[in-house]
């Protein structure tokens, strides 16, 4: 099944839908057969559309699925996440706005795509310059962006902090 959504100029976008069960299984009636996390994860990386219904209750549960990927993909040893940074995800969701968050989040992870994106263009296009010097400068252009989005971020925080009772 696939869900079309036509926007107000009139292009069309599709979103699979994936069903899961009360038997815990995901059903992908595109490709009519059952998917596991890896198929979700391929979905993902392919930057194909998709919502995730529970038969059941009817609502969606994409994120809750979402995470359930990160969470394997996390055992594997390779770890992105570490406990500190999760600890202050979860004190985040009585602190501040959660759309505040989810918008940082969501920034900070286009530029860390793009800065490593423009990285690896710099390093191909100066292989015959000296690597160490360009890379250096490269990483110091990071840090002061880094930092100018850590304060304004820090700003915000301190504005929209919730006070502890």
């Amino acid at each position: 099944m696939i869900l079309v959504q036509i926007n107000y100029r009139g292009s069309m976008k599709t979103t699979r839908i994936i069903t899961k069960y009360a038997n815990r299984r995901l059903y992908d009636s595109e490709e009519s057969r059952y998917v596991t996390l890896i198929d979700i994860r391929r979905l993902v990386k392919d930057k194909i559309d998709f919502i995730v219904w529970d038969r059941k209750s009817g609502i969606d549960i994409t994120r809750t699925i979402l995470l359930q990927v990160i969470t394997d993909l996390e055992r594997t040893g390779h770890s992105i996440m570490s406990r500190k940074f999760l600890s202050q995800v979860i004190r985040s969701y009585d602190k501040v706005v959660p759309e505040f968050v989810t918008e940082y989040l969501e920034e900070s992870m286009r530029f860390f795509m793009t800065q490593q994106k423009n990285l690896l263009k710099q390093i191909n296009r100066v292989m015959d310059r000296d690597p160490f010097k360009e890379v250096a400068g490269i990483a110091q252009d990071n840090f002061v962006r880094w930092k100018s989005l850590q304060e304004e971020v820090l700003q915000r925080l301190g504005q929209l902090a919730v006070p502890e009772k």
